[in-house]
């Protein structure tokens, strides 16, 4: 079953919905967030739900309507804070993505959205004025879409994710930059200021991911900074609520389970298929995402996949029998040998990597 394949059950006071790597419960009884919380817990779910794409959001609001539910985004007051590109598979990453201009950041009041300026640099800005933006579009030959319109932070955000991808997120979207446009669009905003995919917030996930994907309502106020709670409302947006409110939530179960012992390829296969299901299969970016966040807990270089090479036939697939459609190989060029399998890399980009079966690494199972 692939991702994009989603289920929608009835199931008494709660409503399952499911795809490979996670599954959704609705559940309909009034709590607060840490009551909500306590009971995904103690009713053996993962916790309360994390959403990671614009894909899953999209499910959500298909199949919930008009029902409000908690999810497990929270905020503690005073908490800190950290850069994040809005695009939720662009990661930030510190010592590579810094285009800030000289003292930039520099917290001139309460800045939390990231701009262009007229030196064509970073600088940091109150979400809450409005400036014109830039998109980014997978779709379109130039991908990079001009947006003379002065919109806020997160009306630009909405604007960019209803007509094309998202804010313009992460260096490598930056290079598609036309100097010239951007310039102009620079230019014609008072102040020199132009609104990127770039933000920082304290809101964290309560099963301690750090996915950056927020769908906030678009009378979100980025400014304040108090003890609050995420919940999925009428609109199929976000709101920040007071956590002790009682509300209906959604729990979620993970079906992706990482195995910290080192073992050969074949091993890990026949240790996945005795206690659980099999060897993780990765068919497309969200999947990628949902996989790559656990190797942070990994205690080897590499995490075997369920990806594998036939040497009679010259080909890879998945043995879960998917057809290999979606691919993020490091090195495509390197050479397919007899007795390859595929393994992610436990750091940087999360790029798939082609190892001889006998070596010995870390193990991503899938359950039911």
């Amino acid at each position: 079953m692939k991702l994009s394949l989603f289920l929608f059950i009835l199931v008494g006071p709660c409503c399952v919905m499911t795809n490979q790597l996670l599954q959704y419960h609705f559940i309909n009884e009034n709590k607060s967030w840490d009551q909500a919380r306590l009971y995904c817990k103690d009713n053996n779910h993962t916790d309360l739900a994390t959403v990671i794409s614009m894909a899953d959001m999209n499910r959500l609001r298909q199949h919930l309507g008009n029902r409000s539910a908690w999810i497990g985004l929270y905020r503690e007051a005073n908490g800190s804070t950290m850069w994040q590109w809005s695009q939720p598979d662009v990661q930030f990453n510190e010592s590579r993505d810094n285009g800030w201009d000289t003292d930039e950041p520099n917290d001139n009041g309460i800045e939390n959205c990231g701009t262009l300026n007229t030196n064509k640099k970073w600088a940091d800005l109150s979400c809450n004025r409005a400036k014109p933006f830039i998109c980014y579009d997978e779709k379109t030959p130039s991908h990079v879409i001009y947006a003379n319109e002065s919109l806020n932070w997160t009306d630009a955000q909405s604007f960019c994710r209803d007509r094309h991808t998202d804010l313009i997120s992460g260096p490598e979207q930056m290079k598609k930059l036309d100097g010239g446009k951007t310039k102009e669009l620079i230019q014609k905003s008072e102040g020199g200021f132009v609104f990127i995919g770039l933000f920082r917030d304290a809101w964290q996930w309560s099963d301690g991911s750090s996915f950056s994907f927020r769908f906030w309502n678009l009378q979100y106020d980025d400014e304040k900074n108090d003890s609050s709670c995420a919940m999925m409302n009428e609109g199929g947006r976000w709101s920040s609520e007071n956590c002790s409110e009682e509300h209906p939530f959604i729990c979620y179960d993970d079906h992706v389970i990482l195995i910290r012992e080192s073992r050969t390829w074949e091993e890990a296969l026949y240790y996945c298929r005795h206690h659980h299901h099999d060897l993780v299969t990765i068919t497309n970016m969200d999947e990628q995402r949902w996989v790559q966040e656990k190797t942070k807990n990994a205690s080897s270089p590499f995490v075997w996949t369920g990806l594998h090479y036939t040497c009679t036939l010259g080909f890879w697939f998945w043995v879960s029998d998917e057809v290999v459609h979606y691919k993020n190989w490091a090195s495509p060029e390197q050479v397919n040998e007899c007795d390859m399998s595929g393994a992610m890399e436990t750091g940087g980009e999360h790029k798939w990597f082609k190892k001889h079966d006998e070596e010995k690494f870390n193990f991503f199972c899938f359950t039911f």
